[in-house]
């Protein structure tokens, strides 16, 4: 009930903006994050309101967008990226390093938060650059899902989206990397005199 409203809400406010609705939705999906809507919500109205191509396009451009934003937000406000690596160590470990498909998968989790997704492509890709190619590559099998199956998704059972959604954490477990890298003075911890 609240994934239909908040998508005729969003298909209401593009659709107002006539000629400049691919730029009004691309614009959306990159303040989506400070509205806290999920991203699934944005990307069934692009598919309602583009058609499933189109409104891929535009969903994995707006996406991407929204990435480089939390990018860009993140190294003007170093506190915000303290705090958010907190949160991260809190909920995921200290060590815990995800692999481009895991990440790739997690994206496709309705329900896990976008910006911790973007942390962990974050500590993966020290450059700008790189960040910004994974960013791009992590969003299209999620834009796909949510925009071609997302009509479908709202009207399965309860019983077999959970199956979903347990078959997407076996492949994040199963795609996990066999590796943890720690570090020397994080290993041997000294004790204080």
């Amino acid at each position: 009930m609240t994934i239909q409203l908040a998508t005729s809400t969003v298909l209401t406010v593009i659709q107002t903006t006539g000629f400049f609705a691919p730029i009004a939705f691309i614009l959306f999906h990159m303040i989506r994050q400070f509205l806290f809507l999920p991203v699934a919500v944005v990307c069934i109205a692009g598919g309602i309101l583009f058609g499933a191509q189109l409104g891929s396009v535009y969903s994995i451009i707006g996406l991407t967008g929204s990435s480089i934003t939390f990018y860009f937000v993140t190294k003007l406000f170093p506190k915000l990226l303290d705090r958010l690596m907190k949160m991260k160590e809190k909920w995921l470990g200290t060590y815990t390093n995800f692999s481009f498909i895991q990440i790739m998968i997690l994206r496709m989790i309705p329900f896990i938060n976008f910006s911790l997704i973007s942390l962990c492509i974050l500590d993966k890709a020290k450059t700008f650059g790189r960040y910004t190619k994974l960013s791009f590559l992590t969003h299209i099998p999620s834009t796909l899902l949510f925009t071609f199956l997302g009509a479908s998704i709202q009207t399965l059972p309860p019983v077999v989206l959970i199956g979903i959604v347990i078959g997407l954490f076996i492949l994040i477990y199963y795609f996990r990397e066999k590796q943890v890298l720690i570090k020397w003075n994080d290993f041997f911890i000294r004790e204080k005199a």
